[in-house]
């Protein structure tokens, strides 16, 4: 039976259309928003009008889109080349040709570039996480298509998504231009009403990325969508080459800063500048502080006092000092010595010598406080503590501490409580059977002899068709649960272990009590005992095998706290 909205299959209830008809060579395709009837989940439903051969390479491109798996690519569920009905027969079966997507939430690209250009680093995520899509189809052969500012959806999770994955018709070297034009929107924004083509503005690599994508001239134009993503990934240049060695540029710029009296900005690579050394005047009897800052030479300063005052001595041929400074005959003491010198030796002295001392006060102080409040609390403690006598007693006396129970050991394992029946419990699924007749192999002493899930594709995660399966176990009555014990021949497999005193039709009526990645014998112990006459063991993520996806139970035994 099929709907007459839109001539789908009855599993597929059409909720309302989104986005204008798509005009194609070989027809027109609709897209609807639907509800999955059997997994109850909201998806994106293409329906191509005519179906028949009409529609056949869209349909093959569409289950080539089938096998992949990334975040930014809206993922395919289901696909059918249909035929032509009679006219007027809605109810004529395969009536329709359609691709079922998955659905993005989110905000379309084109409503955010409405209101302007996107900043630079978010410009730099949201296309390199596009191009990582793309070039994954690109690798099994498939052109997407339909890389508009309409169909990219900026998910809630900071993620990017197309959506009408893959388009009717596409080219590689196309989606290489579209993703250059997606560049350009990003950086320019969406504003109607202003005359194109807009000035391209934003960072420089940015622009050259952008004209490399939509450029037809060889030699130019950019080679591939990956190569695209990989220059994204890149870490941008904040300070782009100029020409000329970094000293050169820097000597330069401080050679500026210092003409204009700026202050200098020192490189981290270099080393600070040496002010020009000048000699002061003949007959020039001033403080080497008052000549402007700059380095004088102690030899061109005529002393003002002492022995040597108005002698001014030169320096050697080489620049160098021939002897010492000027200090007295008897006392060596310099000359330069002024009462602002005096008293900055003074504070030195007092700082070297003294900050230590008060460092050594403090920490005497605060150990006889320490040991002083220590002594009289245990003073205390002993004055207020009767008399005991120590009698020695038998066997080891480390056990019975442990086993007060005032430790974090968990829950101690009892003895194994037999299980009276099992079945699979399944919400999310189809309503197909999961080996539902090998259940009872799990508990029956032999873990030779395995159930298995069914085999999927694509995923991991149930070919992203639900979100688990598992095997709910009645212990006949409710009582305390410490832990359970699986073995399976195939290690991989995550589960949960989930219970609960009565039955439930849905997961959220069962506790989580442990959760682990299986091996060939996982012990899951429960932190607390768990009254529980349910127990499910719920399986969330599957193991590669050669028939795709799948999990394997051995055996499990439930083990009641002790």
């Amino acid at each position: 039976m099929t709907s007459t909205v839109t001539g789908l299959p009855e599993r597929y209830r059409p909720l309302d259309q989104v986005g204008p008809d798509e005009q194609t060579e070989t027809g027109v395709i609709q897209t609807w928003r639907a509800k999955d009837r059997i997994l109850n989940r909201d998806v994106a439903v293409r329906v191509h009008t005519p179906a028949g051969p009409a529609a056949h390479a869209w349909i093959t491109r569409a289950l080539t889109a089938g096998g992949l798996a990334t975040p930014a690519l809206a993922m395919v569920y289901d696909a059918s080349e249909g035929s032509v009905g009679t006219p007027g027969d809605d109810a004529s079966p395969g009536g329709a040709a359609y691709v079922v997507n998955e659905w993005i939430d989110g905000e379309a690209l084109s409503d955010r570039l409405a209101e302007g250009p996107l900043p630079e680093r978010e410009v730099r995520t949201v296309l390199r996480r596009l191009a990582d899509g793309v070039a994954e189809a690109h690798r099994v052969g498939l052109a997407v298509g339909g890389l508009t500012p309409q169909n990219v959806v900026l998910r809630p999770n900071g993620l990017v998504g197309l959506r009408g994955v893959p388009a009717a018709t596409g080219s590689i070297d196309g989606d290489v231009a579209a993703l250059g034009a997606l560049l350009d929107a990003c950086l320019t924004g969406l504003r109607p009403g202003e005359p194109e083509p807009r000035p391209l503005t934003g960072p420089s690599d940015l622009v050259a990325l952008a004209r490399r994508a939509r450029s037809t001239e060889p030699g130019q134009a950019l080679s591939s969508v990956a190569a695209m993503a990989a220059i994204l990934a890149e870490r941008p240049r904040s300070r782009p080459s100029t020409g000329g060695s970094r000293a050169d540029r820097n000597d330069s710029q401080r050679s500026d800063r210092q003409r204009s009296g700026a202050p200098v900005r020192l490189d981290r690579d270099t080393l600070p500048p040496v002010p020009p050394v000048r000699p002061a005047g003949p007959g020039t009897a001033v403080s080497p502080v008052a000549l402007g800052g700059d380095t004088v030479h102690a030899r061109s300063v005529v002393p003002t006092s002492g022995a040597y005052a108005g002698t001014p001595s030169q320096p050697s041929d080489d620049g160098l000092l021939s002897d010492d400074l000027y200090t007295g005959p008897a006392t060596g003491s310099s000359t330069f010595d002024d009462d602002d010198d005096e008293d900055g030796a003074r504070r030195h002295k007092l700082l070297v010598v003294g900050l230590p001392l008060l460092a050594l006060l403090v920490v005497i102080a605060l150990a006889w406080w320490v040991g002083t409040s220590l002594l009289s609390v245990a003073g205390s403690v002993d004055e207020d503590a009767p008399p005991s006598i120590s009698v020695p007693t038998a066997g080891p006396s480390d056990g019975a501490e442990e086993e007060d129970g005032t430790g974090d050991a968990g829950p101690v394992a009892g003895p194994e409580v037999a299980i009276s029946e099992a079945s699979i419990f399944d919400p999310g699924g189809d309503g197909a059977p999961e080996n539902d007749g090998d259940v009872p192999l799990t508990f029956d002493g032999d873990p030779a002899t395995t159930w298995s899930t069914l085999n999927y594709r694509g995923s991991p995660a149930f070919g992203n068709l639900k979100p688990g399966v598992g095997v709910l176990y009645d212990l006949g009555s409710a009582q305390e649960v410490a832990g359970v014990t699986v073995t399976t021949p195939s290690p991989g497999a995550t589960v949960e272990v989930r219970t609960a005193e009565t039955a439930a039709g849905a997961l959220e009526g069962f506790d989580v009590a442990a959760a682990a990645t299986l091996e060939d014998t996982t012990e899951l112990a429960f932190d607390e005992p768990a009254q529980a006459r349910y127990v499910l063991l719920w399986i969330t993520g599957l193991v590669d095998g050669p028939d795709g996806f799948s999990a394997q139970i051995g055996e499990i035994t439930v083990q009641a706290a002790g």
